[in-house]
């Protein structure tokens, strides 16, 4: 692909991921417009250094209001449509949001692209659609199974509209990328265990209460080295419908990553597990996910788990800002 004179639209790009993907393709010669409502992202993280400044529109909006969103989509070539709720500890006490903001917003998205003509689309999907998955590492035609949590579910939903918008859209029909993330650490991080463990730390050094019984494990990555493996994927993969698993090789345990992040720290707690298997209801105790379709690619993970969590606690000893929400 190339991005040169592009004009790309991110949704959730004043996120984690969505504004690492706005400076992506800004380097490669892009044109930006972030949409974004400011409900968890950052204004620090849009765009705004020399050279990219006069590159990148902000829509400052929800993308539940359909007009606006079809507003900004008028002129654009690719969506990275990364904004969703994410908080899946929390979906059973509001589980309207996970309906409206992963779904009822992907069709707008969708609508949208129908009216104006744009035609690709990358999307943001979880590792969690995989539930507990009795395969591991999980390939990204394993079947999917009854879900945990409203999250994955909204998930699944949403892949399902992609995939029926690629196949039933009048020719040229729409062409999409879904990616299957598992969690992801890095600069401009403020959600998941390393921010809470931070959080917790900070507040109490000698102390880290802990959700579940620390063997909870995860093959975590590098935000950077996700954005990477999307952007082989959409220079490289172009079929109509393209399913990606983006997570590493490698995975770690709770305890393991409490380790890293107390030796990280210079400190010594004492660490108590509240007991049980998971860290809340619905969350996936163990997600490795298969990536040899996005190695065959040619694409590879450049840094280990452990220097993904300590590059993180060193963003936020240097980023206060980032720790104020949630």
């Amino acid at each position: 692909m190339d991005w040169n004179g592009k004009h790309v639209l991110v949704t959730g790009g004043a996120g984690f991921i969505g504004s690492h993907v706005a400076d992506a393709v800004l380097a490669k010669g892009a044109r930006v417009t972030v949409f974004d409502d400011f409900s968890t992202g950052f204004r620090e993280f849009v765009p705004q250094g020399e050279g990219v400044r006069d590159r990148v529109t902000l829509v400052e909006a929800d993308l539940l209001d359909a007009r606006r969103v079809l507003d900004a989509m008028k002129g654009v070539d690719f969506v990275f449509h990364m904004a969703a709720n994410a908080d899946i500890k929390d979906n059973f006490a509001h589980p309207r949001k996970c309906v409206e903001q992963n779904v009822a917003v992907t069709q707008n998205v969708l609508e949208a692209m129908r009216a104006t003509g744009t035609k690709q689309i990358a999307f943001a999907s979880t590792g969690s659609v995989y539930g507990e998955p009795k395969v591991l590492p999980t390939p990204e035609d394993y079947a999917f199974p009854t879900q945990t949590s409203m999250y994955a579910s909204s998930k699944v939903c949403a892949e399902g509209l992609l995939t029926s918008y690629a196949q039933a859209a009048p020719a040229p029909a729409f062409q999409v990328w879904i990616f299957r993330f598992v969690s992801l650490l890095g600069p401009r991080y403020t959600h998941g265990h390393v921010v809470d463990f931070y959080r917790k730390l900070k507040d109490d050094p000698a102390r880290l209460p802990v959700l579940g019984d620390g063997r909870q494990k995860k093959s975590y990555l590098h935000v950077a080295d996700c954005v990477s493996a999307m952007l082989v994927a959409v220079d490289r993969a172009r079929e109509p419908i393209n399913v990606f698993n983006l997570g590493h090789t490698d995975w770690i345990e709770v305890k393991e990553s409490i380790q890293v992040i107390v030796k990280t720290m210079g400190l010594s707690p004492r660490i108590e597990y509240a007991g049980g298997e998971r860290g809340w209801p619905g969350d996936s105790p163990k997600i490795l996910l298969d990536t040899k379709r996005i190695q065959a690619l040619g694409w590879k993970a450049t840094r280990s788990i452990e220097e993904s969590v300590v590059e993180t606690l060193r963003y936020l000893d240097t980023n206060a800002f980032a720790l104020k929400r949630r």
